[in-house]
């Protein structure tokens, strides 16, 4: 079902959307990959990052869900954390304050015990034409949230892994193909992935592995909330598959890339792009 003309104010929620995201809620079934692991996941309260941290839990690992203000929704993923039988933390706030990027580590480890996986995934983008309509504050916005707390986060993180852990970023396709109406978001997508290979090179003696996931069009309240309706209804039309792909559809990347099963793979991209090649 394709998306039709909607609109939402930033940074959107799950239950104003048509069609509703299938975050893997009646599909996904874990098979114990994560036994016994712990996971942040940030952005989790919808979208991308609910569908992880639905998919980590039903692997049997325990999840916090960073989320910036969107209460409902965060409850929503905690409850599906729950229902699978694992321990849910949530912690809100704004991780374009390197201090709760901090805290955001230091809350996982205290109330989870440990820290073997960090997903960072919480991501904002806005649509403009030109450059002048950019401005400054957005540009900072961008780059604190997509990138920067992905630094802070990381350098967090990495005191309390063992080897074995795995870091994982959201890329995007646009960090290969960017579209100039997404000038600021693409920019840090691309960043993101150079980061990605500069960590895994970095922490690979260290036994911990680091790896990029870059999804094409995937429907979530980033879409509605960034873009004007006309092109909402045309997203995710453009790929080889002819249709946005769903978040549940992108999850399983994050289990195999956390999961023990890709234990020699690091500094990757997998593309989860509907055939949409990222070079």
């Amino acid at each position: 079902m394709t998306p039709i003309p909607q609109q939402q104010d930033a940074p959107g929620t799950t239950d104003q959307m048509n069609p509703v995201p299938d975050h893997g809620e009646s599909t996904y079934v874990g098979s114990g990959r994560l036994a016994g692991k712990t996971a942040i996941v940030t952005g989790a309260d919808s979208g991308i990052g609910r569908a992880v941290a639905l998919a980590f839990a039903r692997e049997g690992a325990d999840v916090l869900i960073s989320y910036l203000d969107e209460d409902s929704d965060a409850d929503d993923t905690r409850a599906l954390v729950e229902g699978a039988g694992r321990t849910a933390v949530l912690v809100r706030g704004d991780l374009t304050d390197p201090q709760h990027c901090r805290t955001v580590v230091e809350t996982a480890v205290e109330k989870l015990g440990r820290l073997d996986i960090l997903v960072h995934n919480a991501a904002f983008q806005r649509s403009n034409d030109a450059l002048e309509a950019i401005g400054d504050e957005e540009w900072d916005y961008t780059l604190a949230t997509n990138l920067s707390a992905y630094f802070h986060l990381a350098k967090a993180a990495v005191r309390h892994m063992a080897p074995g852990a795995s870091i994982i970023a959201t890329s995007s396709i646009q960090s290969d193909a960017p579209s100039h109406q997404l000038m600021p978001y693409a920019a840090t997508k691309a960043a993101i992935t150079n980061m990605t290979a500069s960590l895994a090179q970095m922490l690979g003696p260290r036994g911990i592995r680091a790896n990029v996931v870059a999804p094409g069009p995937i429907w979530t309240p980033l879409i509605p909330s960034t873009m004007p309706p006309e092109k909402v209804e045309q997203f995710g039309l453009d790929v080889p598959l002819g249709r946005p792909g769903q978040p549940g559809e992108v999850a399983s990347a994050f289990v195999l890339l956390a999961s023990d099963e890709a234990s020699y793979i690091s500094g990757a991209v997998i593309a989860v792009t509907g055939g949409k090649p990222i070079l």
